[in-house]
């Protein structure tokens, strides 16, 4: 996938182009499946199919008040957008000035000029332009005279939990917030995971026969509610079973801070200073105040059974 930061970037000859514009936090099974509509469309039609996004969610400009907390981080959200097979990737700037632009300067300078675009993916809500002035009508009416074609992006439902809603990336968050990875995964179409460096921790696991490699803060991805969770980790590109806590582990006195702790099963490494990546599989129990140290590590034990239950990992 070929990765274009700013419009000065884009080769004056490419395309001509299929384009789907939007946020793609997450890059959920809704987004997976416009995406893939505009590759066979842009395939069919002689098209290199784009995604254009931006550098931050709109909102963290317009109205930082109701921004909500990213599902990735820009790497993420990019390594996950390669894997759909898009041809390229225009990840704008969004800022007060872009932001101010007028809907044909929007269509001018982006999708006519920069990407020579000939189909253009939206949903039926989109938006452009200062203000949101720009509706699906406006595009429609740009694209006659600009020489592109708009089509609309139906919505695409996904079940969770019982019910179905449209897959989008609200309903992801709502999901992790509750602690519900395996449901989210349904709606994003792969397991939900966070990435971060492993640090150096108390070492309590250790002590209790279960060492753990401590993230450090300000992981990428959205961390889940507090727990235990069934989880893999992957680590120099080999994903192992693991048995991961979040939370301030309220068992011990003055641990104020939310931590994310993962113990890798049958395995010991050597993790202070390396990247590794979680992904949740099921939740196990909530982050509870045990009465005593032996009690907890009796709790971690029967955490293990059901972890390995979960994963098809059978002790070695």
């Amino acid at each position: 996938m070929r990765l274009f930061e700013s419009l000065a970037e884009v080769p004056a000859d490419f395309g001509p182009t299929a384009v789907s514009i939007g946020k793609f936090d997450g890059v959920h099974a809704g987004h997976r499946r416009v995406l893939a509509e505009v590759r066979s469309v842009a395939a069919e039609a002689g098209l290199a199919s784009v995604a254009v996004t931006f550098d931050r969610n709109p909102l963290s400009v317009l109205r930082p008040e109701v921004c909500p907390e990213p599902l990735v981080s820009n790497a993420q959200k990019l390594e996950l957008l390669e894997a759909t097979g898009v041809d390229a990737t225009l990840m704008l700037h969004f800022d007060r000035a872009f932001s101010e632009q007028s809907p044909r300067d929007f269509v001018t300078s982006v999708l006519s000029g920069a990407l020579n675009a000939r189909i253009v993916f939206v949903g039926s809500d989109f938006r452009f332009g200062a203000k949101g002035s720009g509706t699906v009508d406006t595009l429609r009416e740009l694209g006659v005279e600009l020489g592109f074609e708009v089509r609309l992006i139906d919505s695409v439902v996904a079940p969770a939990g019982g019910e179905q809603r449209r897959a989008s990336s609200t309903w992801v968050r709502e999901l992790l917030a509750e602690g519900r990875v395996a449901e989210a995964a349904t709606v994003l179409g792969r397991a939900p995971s966070i990435r971060s460096v492993v640090v150096g921790g108390v070492q309590r696991g250790r002590e209790m026969g279960y060492p753990t490699a401590n993230l450090a803060h300000g992981a990428e991805g959205f961390i889940p509610a507090d727990g235990v969770y069934a989880a893999r980790i992957l680590i120099d590109g080999t994903s192992y079973g693991a048995a991961v806590s979040i939370g301030n582990n309220p068992t011990f006195e003055g641990i104020a801070d939310k931590t994310v702790e993962a113990h890798v099963l049958d395995e010991s490494f050597d993790l202070y200073g390396k990247t590794v990546e979680l992904f949740f599989i099921d939740y196990i129990r909530p982050m509870n105040k045990f009465p005593d140290v032996d009690s907890l590590v009796a709790q971690m034990h029967r955490d293990e059974e059901r972890i390995r239950s979960v994963l098809g990992q059978t002790a070695t």
